[in-house]
This record gives structure tokens, C-alpha cells and sequence, in this order.
């Protein structure tokens, strides 16, 4: 029993270590490339959630790399607004 408890104790550990580096990632204005990243990634990005991640990763799929970063306001639920607010966290590689 006390071998169980410090595999969970470790497990939680581990959760939170994990939770922290991506909180990090995201504080510290590291850039998103939207042509590889994929679903969890963007959404982290500031009003994108899962399920516009995953229309913006149908998207790339089905239509191929953004060009820029402007590009994706082609996805059905992006707008200017939301551009607004994500243009600085995002690049689009070629």
C-alpha cells in the first residue's frame, strides 16, 4: 500500500510538473507555428478552444499550409478579433 501511495504521489507530481512547463510555454510568448502544431497546441492560444483547434488543423489538412498568419482567418470561427488577439503568439512556417 505505501509503495501505491508514492507511485501516486509521483504521478501527481509529474501532472503538475507537466501543467507548469506548458503554463510556462504559453507565459513566456513562445510562438505557435500554425502549420505544425497540432490540437492541444492551439488551444492554448487566447479564444481557441478545442473544437476551433480542431477546425483550424481540418483546415491545414484539407487546404494545405497556411500562407500567413492571415490566413487563418479562412477557418469558419475566426475573425479579426480573435487575430487580434493571437497575431503576436503565432507564426506560419513554410
Amino acid at each position: 500500500m505505501v509503495k501505491f501511495n508514492k507511485m501516486i504521489i509521483a504521478l501527481i507530481v509529474i501532472c503538475i510538473m507537466g501543467f507548469c512547463s506548458m503554463a510556462l510555454a504559453v507565459e513566456s510568448g513562445s510562438s505557435i507555428d500554425i502549420n505544425t502544431a497540432g490540437v492541444e497546441q492551439l488551444a492554448t492560444l487566447a479564444g481557441i478552444g478545442p473544437a476551433l483547434a480542431q477546425r483550424i488543423v481540418d483546415y491545414r489538412e484539407a487546404n494545405g499550409k497556411f500562407r500567413d498568419v492571415d490566413a487563418l482567418e479562412n477557418v469558419r470561427g475566426i475573425g479579426s478579433n480573435i487575430m487580434e488577439d493571437i497575431r503576436h503568439r503565432i507564426t506560419a512556417s513554410q
